[in-house]
């Protein structure tokens, strides 16, 4: 009997020690599976989450149907030269989209064109967006690259000459003349690296595309009596 005891014992022993290196091979692999995936999902870099703007480049890449997007803008007239848009709804990876919350622009005239400066001019936003859309670029370029950014300025000029929109002379074009844009960017790459992260932001810059190369513009008007 005792003989009998001693050996489901030494079963259930056996059984114990096998269960606790399970347990513990478990363990190893689910560390080693938490360090493969911490060295992965490497930390943002300028503020950009680098891995998943390279998985967006690959999803879209492998579906281009995805990449359509239509992005809209209404405005309403307030009075005067002022007048405000909205930008909230939006068409893009195959369905409708919102952003996070509506986001509201003022635009006016200054006094000085017989507005009420109750915002920037339609123009000086198209400064805003050339600016910001190759500031954008440059982070996420960056980001990609492993280069990481300290310091980025972007100065955008825009010459016009008021003759064309005020109608006194047809030999003036009603928009800008010319427009230079002007980086100060420090981030740990030599400079050559650095200006070609300009260069390539430019490249790819949906702004400075538009603004380069034109785009069909059509207008419809629906009258209300």
């Amino acid at each position: 009997m005792a003989n009998s005891t001693n050996a489901t014992t030494l079963v259930q022993t056996q059984r114990r020690h096998k269960e606790a290196v399970r347990q513990i091979r478990r363990t190893i692999h689910l560390e080693k599976t938490m360090q493969h995936t911490t060295k992965a999902a490497s930390p943002p870099l300028n503020g950009v989450d680098t891995p998943n703007l390279l998985a967006t480049i690959n999803f879209v890449a492998g579906q281009p149907e995805l990449a359509k997007f239509q992005f809209r803008a209404h405005n309403e007239w307030v009075e005067g030269t002022h007048s405000k848009s909205v930008m909230l709804g939006f068409h893009g990876a195959g369905q409708e989209q919102k952003h996070a919350k509506a986001y509201y622009a003022d635009s006016d005239h200054p006094a000085v064109l017989c507005g009420a400066d109750h915002g920037p001019t339609p123009v000086e936003w198209l400064l805003h967006a050339l600016a910001s859309c190759l500031m954008s670029g440059v982070a996420n370029i960056a980001a990609a690259r492993g280069i990481k950014l300290t310091k980025v300025q972007c100065s955008v000029d825009g010459d016009i000459d008021l003759r064309g929109i005020l109608g006194i002379s047809d030999e003036v074009r009603n928009g800008f003349q010319n427009i230079a844009v002007a980086f100060e960017i420090e981030g740990d790459a030599p400079s050559e690296t650095l200006q070609q992260l300009v260069d390539q932001a430019r490249a790819r810059s949906a702004v400075f595309d538009v603004l380069t190369n034109g785009v069909s513009v059509s207008v419809s008007v629906k009258t209300i009596q």
